[in-house]
């Protein structure tokens, strides 16, 4: 078989790929409509942006999974979030690389790397190549953004929210100097600057009751020895966090809170133990359940 029929054979076969990965495409996008699951890439400089990252190193040629590239540096409006190809533009440098794909292979691609999430800064299309024949790992060149709270491997914009006001809650708060061991992680987005004005609010009364001033990093401690640790104690008690998997025990302190202010505006107020065993009886695990879902549902439909 002579060279120019094997490019044929090679071009046809990386036609047909292309036609599938396109339409998989506008499939996803019009399933996103009614997932309310983004389709989207994430924008490196908005992650950038958000997660305040500055210095980057280079740590060499590696192996990465493809699935935990979750953006793109240029081009994250060109792929859907499993890399298909949107726009018709792609198409004949997406040919290209296909047939190389089938002939050679695909060069190492170069990527930045967040915590345990990666985003493309040269090779989109060979990442969507390499999806569409099923590999599961890629060769890429890595330089690495370190910061204390990297994404995880699946990272979506939620995610880069919450991290964004968590790095803004701990520059407000100091905890992790003051109270190094706090663990306060927090699943949904609006949660923290939640936690903020609480302690800006503590700030004011322990000024009022004390007759002196208290810098912000004092009342967020003063917070946390005196409000924060001993609710987080009767939810350990309590064991409250077992009929809640994916959340964690200041996701809960937050439930507890809002709901002891709730009863005491209507003068009903409730020492938090109570709250904490209202949150762990069984007949009330799928209502509150139900309610935790749609106030979660509720805050990420704010940040879409």
């Amino acid at each position: 078989m002579s060279q120019g029929s094997v490019s044929y054979v090679g071009r046809d076969e990386a036609q047909r790929n292309w036609e599938a990965a396109h339409q998989a495409a506008l499939v996803q996008d019009v399933l996103a409509v009614f997932t309310r699951r983004s389709p989207d890439l994430l924008a490196f400089e908005e992650v950038r942006k958000r997660l305040r990252l500055s210095q980057k190193n280079y740590i060499g040629l590696q192996e990465i999974e493809l699935k935990r590239i979750r953006g793109s540096v240029g081009r994250y409006q060109d792929f859907t979030s499993t890399f298909l190809p949107r726009r018709s533009e792609l198409r004949e440098r997406w040919l290209r690389l296909d047939w190389l794909a089938q002939t050679k292979g695909l060069p190492p691609i170069e990527v930045y790397q967040v915590g345990d999430a990666y985003f493309v800064l040269d090779g989109n299309h060979r990442v969507s190549i390499a999806r569409r024949l099923g590999s599961r790992t890629i060769h890429a060149y890595v330089w690495e953004f370190p910061t204390p709270v990297g994404l995880s491997a699946d990272a979506d914009l939620d995610e880069v929210l919450i991290k964004s006001e968590r790095i803004e809650f701990l520059e407000r708060t100091r905890l992790d100097e003051t109270r190094p061991e706090h663990g306060i992680v927090l699943t949904a987005p609006g949660h923290y600057p939640e936690i903020i004005n609480q302690i800006a609010l503590y700030q004011q009364a322990l000024e009022q009751i004390d007759g002196e001033p208290f810098t912000y990093q004092q009342a967020a401690a003063a917070w946390y020895d005196m409000l924060y640790t001993p609710i987080v104690q009767i939810i350990q008690e309590r064991r409250v966090l077992e009929r809640f998997p994916g959340r964690t025990e200041a996701d809960l302190f937050i439930w507890l809170w809002r709901y002891n202010q709730e009863l005491r505006a209507k003068d009903r107020g409730v020492h938090f133990a109570k709250a904490a065993d209202d949150l762990a009886r069984p007949a009330l695990l799928r209502p509150l359940a139900r309610f935790w879902d749609g106030l979660i549902g509720l805050l990420k439909g704010k940040h879409e």
